[in-house]
Parts: C-alpha cells; sequence; structure tokens
C-alpha cells in the first residue's frame, strides 16, 4: 500500500483546528501541517473537478476558485487575497488556470521549491484537471528559450567506466539511513513514494546495484523525445535496484523512495534546470524521523550513452551527492531570466 496517501484528511483538519491563514507559515515537510504534493494535487483534482467557471470575469474566476481551494484545504476564506508571492505562501503555491497548454508567468521567476497549481479548464470553462509540480519541473518544458537553464554542468569522461564520487552520502543523509535493514522490501515500495529509514540505500550499495546497468542497450527514440529515453532508463534503473514495479511522475527527484535523480547523457552538457545540486535549500517531501532532507542531499546517477540512431548503449556511470556535485563536474554560469516566461506544456502535461 501506498502509505503517502493514507489519512490525507488529517492535514485539513489540522489546519482548521489550529486556525491558520493561507499566510501562516508552515515549514517543508512538517508532518501534521505541510500537506505533500500528492496529496495536494488529488485534493484538489477531487474538489475542484467539474467547477463551473462560466461566465465569470478573469479575475473574478481567479478569486472564486481561490476561495473554492481554502475551503477544500480547511483553511478560512479571507477577505481579501494579499497580493503575495505566491499566492498562497503557507503551503507554498500560486495557481494557473489554463485554456491553453501556454503557461505564461509574469515579472518573477521560477522558483524550483515553489508548488504551481495548474488547473485545465474545458471550452466552455468547466475545471477538468488539476496538476501541482514544483518549479524545477517546469523548467524542463521549456523549449522556447524565453527560460534559460540556470544550472549545468560539463560532463568530462575518464578512464574508469563507473565512477563513484563519494564514498558515502551526506551526513545529514547518514544519520537518516537506519541500519541492518533488510533492503528486500523495497521490492514491496514504489518509486515514487517518499523515501523512509528503512526503504533508504546508502549510496555505495546503490552504485552497486547500477554498475550493471553498463552496456544495456535499448532503441533510440530520437533527441526530440528525452523525457521518452530518460522513461526507458528510469525503469531499467528501478529493475536494478529491485522494484518490481516502474513509476515515473515527472516530479523530482525521479526515484523518490531512493532521494535518486537520474540522468542519461549523449551530450557532455548536463542541463540541470532550475535544481542547484548542492543547495541546502528543503525538499518537497516529508521529513524522515523528523529530519528535513535538503536538495543537495538527493543522489545524482548519471549514465552516459553512445548512439548510432538506433540504439543507445549505456557506457559509463557517474554517483555522486548533490553536495558533492560540483566537485566533479564543472558548473557553467547561467544567464538572467527574462521577465514574462512562456513555458508550452507538453500535451500529455495532465494525464501523468
Amino acid at each position: 500500500m501506498n502509505t503517502n496517501y493514507d489519512q490525507t484528511s488529517k492535514y485539513f483538519q489540522n489546519i482548521a483546528e489550529n486556525d491558520l491563514s493561507i499566510y501562516n507559515h508552515i515549514e517543508i515537510g512538517d508532518p501534521n501541517l505541510w500537506i505533500p504534493t500528492p496529496v495536494l494535487e488529488k485534493a484538489l483534482n477531487d474538489g475542484l473537478n467539474g467547477m463551473s467557471l462560466q461566465g465569470l470575469p478573469l479575475r473574478t474566476r481567479s478569486k472564486v476558485v481561490k476561495e473554492e481551494i481554502c475551503r477544500i484545504l480547511g483553511y478560512p476564506v479571507p477577505k481579501s487575497f494579499k497580493k503575495t508571492q505566491p499566492r498562497f505562501p503557507g503551503q507554498m503555491f500560486d495557481t494557473y488556470i489554463q485554456k491553453s497548454n501556454n503557461l505564461q508567468i509574469w515579472n518573477e521567476e521560477i522558483s524550483p521549491t515553489r508548488r504551481y497549481v495548474i488547473i485545465k479548464v474545458s471550452f466552455n470553462d468547466v475545471i477538468e484537471r488539476i496538476k501541482v509540480v514544483t518549479g524545477d519541473v517546469l523548467a524542463t518544458f521549456d523549449t522556447t528559450g524565453t527560460l534559460t537553464q540556470k544550472y549545468q554542468a560539463r560532463l568530462t569522461i575518464g578512464q574508469d567506466t563507473a565512477e563513484l564520487i563519494v564514498a558515502e552520502d551526506t551526513e545529514n543523509l547518514k544519520q537518516i539511513i537506519a541500519r541492518d535493514v533488510d533492503y528486500s522490501t523495497i521490492s514491496y515500495q514504489s518509486p515514487v513514494n517518499y523515501p523512509t529509514a528503512n526503504s533508504l540505500l546508502p549510496i555505495n550499495i546503490i552504485f552497486e546495484h547500477l554498475v550493471s546497468l553498463i552496456g544495456y542497450q535499448f532503441a533510440d527514440v530520437g533527441r526530440d523525445q528525452e523525457r521518452n529515453r530518460g522513461a526507458i532508463l528510469h525503469e531499467f534503473v528501478c529493475q536494478a535496484l529491485g522494484y518490481q514495479t516502474f513509476q515515473d511522475d515527472g516530479r523530482f527527484p525521479d526515484i523518490r523512495n531512493q532521494l535518486l535523480e537520474v540522468k542519461l547523457q549523449t551530450s557532455p552538457t548536463i542541463d540541470l534546470g532550475l535544481v542547484n545540486p548542492n543547495s541546502q535549500e528543503v525538499l518537497d517531501i516529508s521529513k524522515i524521523q523528523g529530519q528535513s532532507v535538503r536538495h543537495c542531499d538527493v543522489r545524482y546517477a548519471i549514465f552516459y550513452a553512445n548512439t548510432d540512431g538506433n540504439l543507445l548503449t549505456l557506457t559509463h556511470l557517474f554517483l555522486t551527492t548533490g553536495e558533492a556535485f560540483f566537485t566533479r563536474f564543472a558548473q557553467f554560469q547561467g544567464k538572467v531570466l527574462n521577465k514574462k516566461l512562456q513555458i508550452p506544456l507538453p500535451s500529455d502535461f495532465f494525464d501523468w
């Protein structure tokens, strides 16, 4: 059973019982008050789907939706909504109502840790679907050049086909990972479940499992199909780690149950989007044994592959923590973002 969705109503009850407003600060990962992203998405889909906005002016439509979100999440509806960034600062999310797949963000940069509630409406202004993603996910959709990737690094191939760049996890993560765990229980988990002390493999054990993938081959669907290429590799990685099922919900990190981000490289430039691997910002997951997980605690598995146009062959593996990422890969300097950002959402964005 996926415990991430169990007892979801407790968050909304706790918010109501603590008489919190949407402007009260809540620590990311708070086990009682921070609504996990999958729970937030499910609650908003259950509560908003089918709601008609027909005939409402744009500004009124936005206000009506925000009022309903307050009711769904257990918050009192404010007399007026402050012009804060984001609009729901307590749960750190903004709302966007979309008829088209062209998402426009005005006068601010995308924040990698902010959540973006994207609400799809039909041609007759009825809410059909809600998707909640963090800013780092949105950054991967930009193909127009309006959003300049902030973080990139250069991969240089060495003599070894497999490199464990650091032998141990970060000090923060080492305090969380349980000892003497029966790791065969991983097979009963989902790769996108939130991690627990009893599910996390140490980085050196992950390395031992993933080395076996060097030499694997699979069909090359082309550079314009990066997401599909990545999904094939993610499935191989899940199998190598012992998972019986494969899931990929597009959120960071790819294999959340292991705090593992997986990247497939056929060129030296590693695109990191808005996430600085060595950032000490808190990751949008529930605390583990009362301890927050930071972006720099995430493990990065980088596979280099050669292609003949038909087949991709995995030739090299690099495994590191975010904290040590730039000790091996040279960082490029990013450019300034435009004021108006236009992000074309994938056609299947709401189907994930």
